[in-house]
């Protein structure tokens, strides 16, 4: 369900692409539609966090299915921007709820890291999969593909709990007594800590939303062989699955929080050197290093989430800061495109929004560092 629920997302360049090609938006509408699209996926989490702790997952699920079905069908219908646009959020709300429900029942497995690191491992291929085969379809192709996939998900709906089982915030601890025995305790996580977590994954996501959008744009733009474009979409979406096995190594053996500051400081680094012009080395070093940095990233943040809270409460607002970061990345990457400052100052703006982002999760390592370093080091 994630898989599917996520779809639209990373495939986002090359939607962007076919929507200007294939429909003739300008870079700054398609910028607009990526926000429409990714702004309701925010929403719609949003929407389902409030009823995830007592409503049933399952109906939940459905719900956001029928949403995003309908609005896909009828995109193969209309075709001009502002019918569009309003489809893409009611799209984005169907599989902002669908999406959230899924990554809620991750969060709350005895091994949330594992969990997010198998979606994302299944991820690496989709998304391969994906930036293949979409270019070779008519738009219409393409929201077909969207339908067949929310409704080859609800085939497991039946497997999905009603009820979520633990409390918010209530995590079990190994403290080690004087003696040097260890025992399990119950501690609460104070909300501040979890919001801050939500927070960081929103300012990184303003980074991710504005590059993925436009990075296949700005390429094109620099005469960068379209062939050689397509084929790093791909081999980067490839690069996620050594991402994948990575990440489960590094956080079994130094936890989550301290892999996740340095893969934050690589994407500021390898988003920011674009900021100076884009030639096919710099494209090949970025275009690759990105998608492995995605992956650990997002590994990090959803398990630093989850082991926080394992009613899956908190975890389902996961989908909605990743959204509202693509709202706000898109927006203010098509603001900047508009006033004709160039693609340059789109990915300096990305990476000072991901040095934010580093910054909040420091604070938030150093607050649990002092009252649950267990918390703080887990994996």
């Amino acid at each position: 369900m994630t898989l599917v629920g996520y779809g639209v997302q990373v495939a986002i360049p090359v939607i962007s692409t076919a929507r200007v090609h294939l429909l003739g938006f300008s870079e700054v509408e398609v910028g607009w539609l990526a926000s429409a699209d990714l702004g309701g996926l925010a929403a719609g989490a949003a929407l389902a966090s409030f009823f995830m702790a007592n409503a049933n997952r399952r109906v939940l699920a459905l719900i956001g299915a029928v949403f995003a079905i309908l609005a896909n069908l009828l995109c193969t219908r209309y075709t001009h921007f502002d019918p569009v646009l309003y489809l893409r959020i009611l799209a984005g709300i169907g599989s902002g709820i669908y999406t959230s429900v899924a990554v809620a029942n991750l969060g709350a497995t005895s091994k949330p890291a594992r969990a997010y690191n198998m979606m994302l491992f299944a991820f690496a291929f989709s998304q391969a999969l994906e930036l293949q085969v979409l270019p070779q379809l008519s738009m219409s192709g393409i929201h077909y593909v969207f339908v067949g996939g929310f409704m080859a998900g609800l085939l497991g709906l039946r497997w999905i709990p009603v009820h979520a089982e633990d409390k918010p915030l209530d995590v079990e601890v190994d403290v080690e007594e004087s003696s040097g025995r260890h025992h399990s305790e119950h501690r609460h996580v104070p909300a501040y800590i979890v919001w801050l977590c939500l927070a960081a994954i929103f300012l990184t996501y303003i980074n991710i939303g504005g590059y993925w959008t436009y990075i296949e744009l700005a390429a094109r733009d620099a005469a960068i062989a379209d062939e050689l474009i397509s084929r790093l979409l791909v081999w980067g979406s490839l690069c996620s699955v050594a991402g994948c096995l990575l990440a489960t190594l590094i956080s079994n053996r130094f936890g989550l929080a301290r892999p996740l500051l340095l893969a934050l400081l690589a994407m500021t680094t390898i988003v920011g050197m674009l900021y100076e012009g884009i030639d096919t080395t710099k494209l090949t070093i970025s275009m690759l290093s990105f998608n492995l940095l995605w992956i650990f990233i997002d590994v990090y943040q959803m398990a630093f989430v989850a082991n926080a809270d394992h009613s899956g409460a908190f975890a389902s607002l996961i989908p909605c800061a990743q959204g509202l970061g693509q709202i706000v990345g898109p927006n203010a990457a098509a603001s900047i495109l508009g006033n004709t400052l160039g693609y340059g100052n789109v990915f300096l703006m990305c990476a000072l929004f991901a040095l934010l982002g580093v910054l909040t999760y420091l604070t938030v390592y150093l607050r649990l560092r002092r009252i649950l370093p267990a918390l703080a080091d887990a994996s």
